[in-house]
Parts: structure tokens; sequence; C-alpha cells
């Protein structure tokens, strides 16, 4: 029997496999059919510890259904460490009851000493063939990482018999990786999808993303669909975008680890993680609409979508486009299910989407088992995400339903839309009129995305009122950017067990320069009265305002706003692992650094400089969505 983990419950909603009741089975014909109830399970399919062959671990899930209805679940098989350029065999585990169990583990690719991996298999629907795209590659010395340039190449075998046995790996070089190719290849890792509407239905598509190498440097990232038209017999290379590294080692994009789905239209979406790009965000997004012939558009970040840099799968349910990835900005854990309802035009945010589990958490791949029921495969584990591989499978009735408009709160600033009030946040007496208040469980205000909020290298000033009791926890004020050591940030938040509030900005410069300042009070205010704090950036120093006597340290040099998911929060950390206790009034940041008379005179009169206004939020009232 599968080992079982214990699905995370939703609060309100029955967990595990739900049968239908004898009084549903009863009905009359002409009552109206029963709504499904939620469904959600999941099992432990991939582990060292439970699996023979000798593996230190697996990795990099990819799951199809055969035509026979058969789940074929494939895994990298890590034999001496987990790192990416080992000893890796591709492996796979079959199911014939739709995930419920599975067989035993089979090496498909046997990697031999070197690196087989980055399984992205496809079935075509007309033959029943199921081909398993992948790349290999020399190990390196210590199994860690392959050396730049890195000898990649891509390969194909298949099986015409619902997996049980396949062919020998065959080179795909000369089809599908241009000379210029020659550094870092990779294929998927995630399943292909054979299309079924438009101009090209029948044809087989899958993602592969590459780097190009000069004989000193890497000066160039491809990202590109490959497509076949006779069954996977012969391949070609089909949409194409390429982005260039400067010289310094910077660049705008790096599309890579593609994921697609045919749209209801047609059109392909393409999913991808972004990392070390100067563009905003760790997750891009393109469309084809002729079929994988060519891109639409240059790829396009969303800086929205928060995530860490990771690989994620898209799988199309009914009306729902669905994504799975962790929802952490910073790091690889709370695997989430999130939705698009405008087939990858917009996507939820984090407090929509739906959790699958707070573990850490990694690489995912989705297969569509029957009816609404979906698979979701995926890296995950209490200590570390490579710890195993999970199977889950629910229903569509178990996702979070479609939420409505939320409420708002106005921001005065020059051509600006309202913020969304989140949780429950309820107005409350405030300085200068209104303000509001936050409860510390989920309560928080988010502002929607434009460009003025991106301050760059700029220069800025940030101020608010605050009133708070609390002793333990982090308070957090006001977050803008994105959040780890590392992500281009600035905030100020309360940290009353540390007896400070304090104020924090990091930023990047270059391709891999990092630094942060930090400045904080010798107090933590927490006495329930309120109090005025501001942050400035500008003349070489940052500088923290409290009650209008600044505390100062040295600026550091580079921008707040690039490489990192971005957001600005009110009443609430980025990752969501925070939230304020308390009141917040009057939140206003400009793109220049105020004189101390002009914040003397917005701390005691609430004026402020009606230009370089990027936010102004008086907090004084809360409008009902709709």
């Amino acid at each position: 029997m599968p080992s079982r983990l214990r699905p995370r419950p939703r609060a309100g909603l029955a967990t595990g496999v739900v049968m239908a009741t004898a009084a549903a089975l009863a009905a009359p014909a002409h009552a109206q059919p029963a709504r499904a109830l939620p469904l959600f399970e999941q099992q432990i399919i991939f582990k060292a510890s439970q699996d023979p062959g000798g593996y230190a671990c697996f990795r990099i899930p990819a799951v199809v259904r055969t035509n026979q209805g058969t789940l074929l679940a494939f895994a990298e098989g890590r034999r001496s460490t987990c790192g990416d350029a080992g000893d890796i065999d591709i492996v796979l585990k079959r199911s014939t009851d739709g995930g419920r169990t599975w067989g035993p583990l089979q090496v498909v690719s046997d990697g031999a000493g070197d690196t087989h991996g980055n399984p992205a298999p496809v079935v075509d629907r007309n033959t029943g063939r199921i081909l398993l795209p992948q790349t290999h590659n020399t190990a390196s010395a210590d199994g860690s990482n392959c050396d730049v340039p890195c000898d990649r190449s891509p390969h194909l075998q298949y099986s015409d018999d619902d997996g049980r046995t396949w062919t020998t790996p065959r080179d795909l070089s000369a089809q599908i990786m241009p000379a210029s190719w020659n550094s870092w290849y990779a294929t998927g890792p995630v399943h292909g999808i054979q299309l079924t509407r438009g101009g090209r239905p029948g044809r087989l598509v899958f993602g592969v993303n590459a780097e190009t190498w000069n004989g000193s440097r890497v000066t160039t990232n491809h990202a590109a669909l490959i497509v076949s038209d006779d069954g996977g017999n012969t391949w070609r290379r089909g949409a194409t975008d390429s982005w260039p590294i400067a010289t310094d080692g910077t660049f705008r994009q790096k599309p890579s680890e593609l994921t697609l789905t045919e749209r209801v239209d047609g059109a392909i979406v393409v999913s991808g993680r972004e990392q070390d790009g100067t563009d905003l965000g760790h997750r891009t997004q393109n469309f084809s609409l002729d079929g994988g012939d060519s891109f639409a558009t240059p790829f396009r970040p969303l800086p929205g979508l928060y995530t860490p840099q990771v690989q994620g799968s898209t799988l199309q349910l009914g009306g729902r486009l669905l994504l799975s990835c962790p929802a952490d900005p910073d790091r690889r854990r709370t695997m989430m299910i999130r939705t698009s309802y405008d087939g990858g035009g917009t996507w939820e945010s984090v407090d929509r989407g739906t959790v699958v589990t707070q573990d850490w958490s990694g690489y995912s791949d989705m297969v569509l088992i029957g009816g609404n029921v979906v698979g979701l495969m995926y890296e995950g584990g209490t200590v570390d995400a490579r710890d195993e591989i999970r199977f889950a499978r629910f229903n569509e009735e178990w996702l979070a339903p479609r939420r409505g408009p939320d409420p708002t709160t106005a921001d005065r600033a020059p051509s600006t839309q309202p913020a969304m009030v989140l949780g429950g946040a309820t107005p409350t007496s405030g300085v200068f009129g209104g303000a509001l208040a936050f409860d510390g469980a989920d309560d928080a205000v988010r502002l929607p995305l434009r460009p003025q909020l991106q301050l760059g290298t700029q220069n800025f000033t940030a101020s608010l009122w605050f009133r708070y009791t609390g002793r333990t926890g982090e308070q957090p004020l006001l977050w803008v950017g994105g959040i780890g050591g590392s992500q281009p940030q600035f905030w100020l938040r309360g940290e009353p067990a540390s007896n400070r509030v304090r104020g924090l900005m990091t930023v990047r410069s270059g391709a891999t320069t990092v630094r942060s300042a930090s400045v904080s009070t010798t107090g933590a205010y927490n006495d329930g009265r309120w109090h005025h704090l501001a942050l400035r950036r500008g003349g070489g120093r940052l500088t923290l305002f409290i009650d209008g006597s600044p505390i100062s340290t040295a600026d550091v040099a580079g921008s707040v706003s690039r490489n990192s998911p971005f957001g600005v929060h009110i009443g609430q950390r980025m990752d969501s692992r925070a939230f304020f206790t308390g009141a917040i009034d009057e939140v206003r940041v400009w793109n220049r650094a105020l004189t101390d008379a002009e914040l003397t005179r917005v701390r005691q009169s609430n004026i402020g400089p009606s230009t370089n206004s990027t936010m102004w939020l008086p907090m004084d009232q809360v409008t009902a969505g709709g």
C-alpha cells in the first residue's frame, strides 16, 4: 500500500476520497444532479528511503495520461547526491487506477554515470505513442552543477506499449539544437502537449531553453517551442525568443522551464520561470497564436504573480487555467494552485489561491485524470523541498471558489486606482480623520501594480502614522518590492521583541551586487499611541524619522525594484508570514527626498508636496467591492 500524507484541511470542507451517499444514489430521476463534494488526497510516490536502486533523492516530476488511461509519473533518480549534474537516471512509475496506487519503479533512461534528465513527456493521441524528450550531459566532478559551457544535448525515446518498455534514446541535436545554442540546453521539464484546435491539430509541442557561449562568456538566453507534425518522427524549432546578455552580465529576461497549455481558442499559453533578469518578477509568460510556429510578442514578466525562482505547471480545467507552483516569493515552500479565468491574461493573487501544503515544495506537474479530477505531482518535504515527490488528487470543488472584487480604499496620488482592502481591515479613528485597523491575522492593504511605484535607483521618502501595543512578532507597516536577503525592497516595521522600529532597504546593481542598509530606533513605540514614521533616501543617507527625530546611516547604491516579484503592501509582509495588529493612517510615498522642513509639515499638518507623489492613502474609508 502506498504511504499516505495527511492532506491540509480547508475550513468547513471534508478531505480525502469522497463517495456518493446512498441518498444521492436514490434521488428521483427528475432531481438535479448532486454537486460533487470536495476531493483531496495525496501520497508519496518517490522517496529515497522507500524506493530501490540506491538513489540519494528524486527530483523533477513530470506526468501524463496515456490513451489507455494509465498515468505515467516520471522523475530524475539522482544516485550519488541530490545535485543537478551527477549520475542521474530517468525513472518511472505507472498507475492504472487514476493515481490511487502505483507500480514499482522502473528505469527508463539509464545515465550510466552521466546525467539523463529533464523529462518532457507528451502523448500522441492519434497513435497512442508516448514520447519522452529529455536532456543528457556529462556529469561534473562533484555532481552539483554542469560546467560552463555545459555539453547538454536533447534526446528522445518512446513507448508503444503504454509505458511498459522504451526505446533507446536517440540524439535530437541535429534537428532542434542550433550550433550557436552551445551551452546550457534544457527540455521542459514538464509534460508537452498535442494540439487539438486551430490550424495544426495533432501537432506535438514541448518547450526548451538554451544559452549561447562565445568562447569566453554566455551572451544570449533563448526560449523556444519544439514541434512535430509527423507523430514525433521528426522535430523542428518553432517559436523562439532570445534575450542578449550585456558584457557586465546583466540581461532583462531568461525565460526557462516552459509549461504549455492549449486554450479553448487554440492559442498556446506559455508560462516560464524567470531567473535573475532585471525585469521584475519570477514568472514570465507568452502566447503562440499559430500553433507554436511563432510567439505573439517577446516574453512578458509577471511581477505580481508571487513565486520563488522555480519551475511550475499549467493545466486547463473547465473555465479555469490552473497554475501549480510555490507561493512564497522568497523560498520554495507553500505549494499552491492559482487560477486564471481569462486564459492567462491575469492570475489570482496568493490570498485567493488554494494551498496544497505549507511544507517546503518545489517543481511540479499536473495531469487531467478524468472528469474534473486533477493529478498534481510535486516535490515536497517537511525539511527540504527535495525530500520526496508526492502525488495529489483533487477536483474543482476543492479549489477555492471564484471571489468577487475586494473592498477598496482611495489612493489620492495622481493617475492611480484604489487599493485593495484584504481580510476585513476596518475603519477606525485616525490622526487626520479616519484610519484603518488591522487584526494581525489576514488584514492588509495591497496596491495595484503601476510603473510609478517602481522607484528603481531614485531617491524617495515614505511617511505614515501607526499605533500598536504588540509585544511579540513582526509588525509590518509598509512593504515595497520583494522579500529576502537578495531581493530589492524597502520596508518599515515594528519589532517589539527587539525593542525597536526598523526601516530597511535592499538594492541590486550590476549582475550580482546586492547591498542592504538598515536603520532602527531604540524603542518599540508600542504604547498604543499614534507615532509618525518616515524613511528617506537622499543626500547619500538612508534616514529613519520617528516623531520627527532622525536616525541615519549611509545610503547604498542600486535599485529597489528589479529582479524579483514586486508588491506594495500595508500591514503585511510580502510573503504573508506576518501581519500588523493595530492601526495605520496616512501612508504616503514621494519619488524624491523631502527636506526636513517638508517632513515636519507633513507630520504637523498632513500637508505634503503635491508633486512627485507616487502613493497617498488617507486610509479614512473603505468602499465595498463591486
